[in-house]
């Protein structure tokens, strides 16, 4: 199949609400083999004529899912109500590594989770692009949190917080005797009755990546009320992100870079992410000139 480009001036904000914004750095997300990049980080560079929010120069980042999503591009024109201001002590780079991320294990974990502090929390997968805020959003919550991941991992998992790692190489963590208040499941690699019967009485059991068993069965396992499982339906808001603004800017929160490409090199970066042994995120830069 042929691919043509097509040239044309640079495009300007539309009369009212739109506001143009040139790409500094965007992420790539993957959730299995399913790769996107739904989240921005931007400085705008031109603002309709109702946008109150924002103005030009403003540094913002952004969940765009909601608004279109799967190209790479120097320039995009979203909603004020989609954004965001960029933490001011984090880098571009930083920034586009956390707004879907990031909100998807807060909302995962406090919503679906019901979190509360001192609980026993395990995250299954923890060294991931989702696994690493699921991490540090838990600790934020005074939780007791222990990270399952890789050998190669173990030391990044405990750097960021969490207060126990297994290496899922050597232990099984569902053959351990140790249960659980809420078990945050990004791998989906183990039975739904495994994980039920590592939760403690009244657990959550929480499938963020897609688990056929929860999301069908979790209301009927649930019905008893003794153990609760659902699947995480992620709801881009633009509160969620203010919140993790808070986070990062209060240093209770680091986004975890694996690698950055620049845009030529996007089809390395998919490949990359295909393979499927990054550590947190990895990031597409834009280089943008001024005209």
């Amino acid at each position: 199949m042929a691919a043509r480009l097509f040239c044309c001036p640079q495009p300007l904000p539309l009369p009212a609400g739109p506001m143009m914004l040139p790409v500094a750095s965007f992420l790539w997300a993957g959730y299995k083999r399913h790769l996107s990049a739904p989240a921005q980080t931007i400085e705008v560079e031109a603002v309709g004529s109702s946008v109150t929010q924002f103005q030009p120069g403003d540094e913002v980042f952004a969940d765009i899912g909601q608004h279109g999503f799967g190209a790479f591009a120097e320039y995009v024109s979203v909603p004020q109500d989609a954004l965001t201001l960029k933490p001011a002590n984090i880098t571009f780079e930083e920034a586009a590594a956390v707004p879907q991320a990031a909100v998807v294990a807060l909302q995962g974990l406090r919503d679906n989770g019901k979190i509360q502090p001192g609980q026993t929390v395990l995250i299954n997968g923890a060294s991931g692009g989702l696994g690493t805020y699921a991490v540090q959003i838990a600790k934020s919550f005074g939780a007791e949190v222990t990270g399952v991941c890789s050998t190669r991992n173990v030391e990044l998992v405990r750097a960021i917080g969490a207060d126990h790692v297994i290496d899922y190489t050597h232990e099984d963590f569902t053959q351990h005797q140790q249960r659980y208040d809420l078990i945050f499941d990004i791998v989906a690699n183990r039975s739904i009755s495994d994980y039920m019967r590592a939760l403690r009485p009244g657990g959550h059991y929480v499938a963020c990546a897609f688990n056929p068993t929860a999301l069908f069965l979790g209301p009927l396992l649930s019905f008893n009320g003794r153990k609760q499982a659902s699947s995480l339906i992620h709801k881009p808001n633009r509160d969620d992100l203010a919140i993790m603004q808070e986070l990062l800017e209060a240093r209770k929160g680091v986004p975890v870079i694996d690698m950055c490409f620049p845009l030529r090199e996007v089809a390395d970066a998919m490949r990359y992410l295909a393979a499927g042994q990054h550590r947190g995120k990895v990031v597409i830069t834009v280089a943008h000139k001024r005209v």
